[in-house]
């Protein structure tokens, strides 16, 4: 079982990745409200979307509601100074990071 992680600028973003062998374009959103936070869409090579606004909490495994797609392994979300405090605008792909586990 192989752990990746998820290159991420730390802004809003677009970008295609190998996940399991397979190439998925992922789309990462930023909501500026109360509720609000990092968003992942996950679109197929062709972008043709496959699931969408996914909310990048910590202390889940984010693509476990959509085992039946079988995406080949789970994305978690972790923090280093505290393992469950919720990626913000400002640590997203700095101090804030996302883990792809290879099932």
């Amino acid at each position: 079982m192989a752990t990746y992680e998820i290159p991420l600028s730390g802004a809003p973003e677009t970008f295609s990745i190998q996940l399991a062998g397979i190439t998925y374009v992922l789309t990462f959103t930023y909501r500026d409200s109360v509720m609000g936070g990092w968003i992942l869409s996950i679109a197929d090579e062709d972008e043709n979307p496959m699931v969408n606004g996914i909310p990048v909490i910590t202390g889940a495994d984010l693509l476990e509601p959509y085992g039946y797609l079988d995406f080949g392994g789970s994305l978690y979300a972790q923090t280093d100074a505290d393992v469950d405090a919720v990626p913000t605008f400002t640590n997203f792909g700095s101090s804030s990071h996302l883990y792809f586990v290879e099932a």
